[in-house]
Formats: C-alpha cells, sequence, structure tokens
C-alpha cells in the first residue's frame, strides 16, 4: 500500500507474550472485540509459566484472525516484534502487551488519524488529556523515566511527543517494514521512536486509557531498562 492509499487499512496486531499467564487469554479476547477488520499476531517468547499451554488450549478464531507462534526461547520484547512483524499482513500494525494495561479499544481512535494521513501514531498516557481521562494516575517508581524520556527524544530528534515509551505505537506496515530494526529487548521503543524521527515522519499522538500494574502483578520493565532506553536515545541519534 502506497503512503497516499487508502485501502482496507487492515490492522495487524504485533502481541510479544512473556510469562503471562494470569492475562493472556483475556487481553487475546479483547483485542478480537476491537470492531475493526484486524488479524491478531502472538508471539510467545518462551514462557516459563502457563503461558504456552493457554494459548495451546485457546479455541480456533472463527474469523482466522488469530495467529500464535512460539519462539524457541527467551529473546525479548524487540526480537518477538520482529518476529511478529514479518507474519503481519495488515496495512497497519500496532503493538500490544499482554499485561491488560492498555485498552485495545483505543485501535479505533488511532486508526482514524492514520485513515486521516498520519503515518505513525502514538497512544500517549502522559498528556494532560490522557492524566485526566486516567484519573488513578500514573505514578509508580517509572514516573519519572516516563517523563524525562520524552524530553530527551525532543531535544535530540526535534519531536513534540509526552509519552516516547508507550507500548501503543501504530504505523503504516510499510514505513515499519523500512526500518532497520534490531534492538531485542524494551529499547525497542527508543530505537523504533529515534529511527522513525531521523527518517523525518511525525509522530501524531492520541490520549488513551491506561492501568499501570506493580511488580507483584507481574510488571518486568526495571531500572536497566531505563538506562538502556537513554542509551539506546543517544546512540541512535548518530549511529543506524
Amino acid at each position: 500500500m502506497s503512503l497516499s492509499s487508502t485501502a482496507s487499512w487492515r490492522l495487524s496486531v504485533l502481541m510479544p507474550v512473556y510469562n503471562e499467564e494470569g492475562t493472556v487469554a483475556q487481553i487475546i479476547q479483547d483485542v478480537l472485540a476491537v470492531p475493526l477488520d484486524l488479524e491478531l499476531i502472538v508471539v510467545d517468547d518462551g514462557s516459563t509459566d502457563l503461558t504456552a499451554s493457554i494459548l495451546h488450549a485457546l479455541p480456533a478464531d472463527p474469523g482466522d484472525r488469530l495467529k500464535i507462534i512460539y519462539a524457541p526461547r527467551n529473546a525479548g520484547k524487540g526480537a518477538a516484534i520482529r518476529i511478529a512483524l514479518s507474519h503481519a499482513t495488515g496495512d497497519v500494525v500496532v503493538v500490544q502487551d499482554a499485561d491488560r494495561e492498555y485498552d485495545p479499544m483505543d485501535f479505533v481512535p488511532m486508526l482514524d488519524q492514520i485513515k486521516a494521513g498520519a503515518v505513525v501514531v502514538y497512544g500517549t498516557r502522559l498528556s494532560p488529556e490522557a492524566l485526566r481521562l486516567n484519573q488513578e494516575g500514573d505514578h509508580d517508581k517509572f514516573y519519572l523515566a516516563r517523563r524525562l524520556l520524552p524530553i530527551l527524544t525532543n531535544v535530540l530528534y526535534g519531536t513534540s511527543i509526552t509519552d516516547e515509551a508507550t507500548c501503543y505505537k501504530m504505523f503504516r506496515r510499510e514505513v515499519l517494514l523500512s526500518i532497520p530494526l534490531r534492538c531485542e529487548r524494551f529499547d525497542f521503543c527508543p530505537e523504533v521512536t529515534a529511527k522513525i524521527a531521523r527518517r523525518g515522519y511525525r509522530i501524531v499522538e492520541i490520549p488513551i486509557h491506561y492501568h499501570s500494574r506493580t511488580a507483584a502483578e507481574g510488571k518486568k520493565i526495571g531500572w536497566r531498562d531505563a538506562k538502556d532506553a537513554v542509551w539506546a536515545l543517544l546512540k541512535f541519534r548518530f549511529f543506524n
């Protein structure tokens, strides 16, 4: 599909999964309930809990919209996203975590932005409107890092975003395929943001729903990932 096309706008949802036995079945159901023409590509990234067993036991989707891929070992979120992307057939792709912190119904207004001409759309948790939308706030221990990363991004790349680390990143598929992605872990986020910005694409943001979970509830990102994100933003400013 060319960048100017207004074709079918099929959405490919890329879902990396690692040790999410408590949420994976429900989040798949949530995604498939979104009223869009979509496919869901789940990559089990070498889970060591019951995630793979749960995925194997899922009933077939009547519309054949669900693809499940089992990676032989845990390689990281970025690696799993690349695997999912290689199986995507939609005009547009979006990343979906399996932990249910995000609401897939937000795909609808995000895709509306693509239909209106955007090439890249991020769902922000941190704009004033998003903070009003999510009234419980977003003040876990990584809140400061989430605030600092977009500031660093804007300084380095001349962007004007409020939430660099958001999971909800939506792209026209051919644009994402044109970018050489190499990061294996959570540094996928700063890598793709940096490379999108360096290529001159404008990142459109819309507010989304968000409910943060704690480490006790299974949150996996840590301070190492925050440091890796800073390093990735600095590195990709000058190197590809």
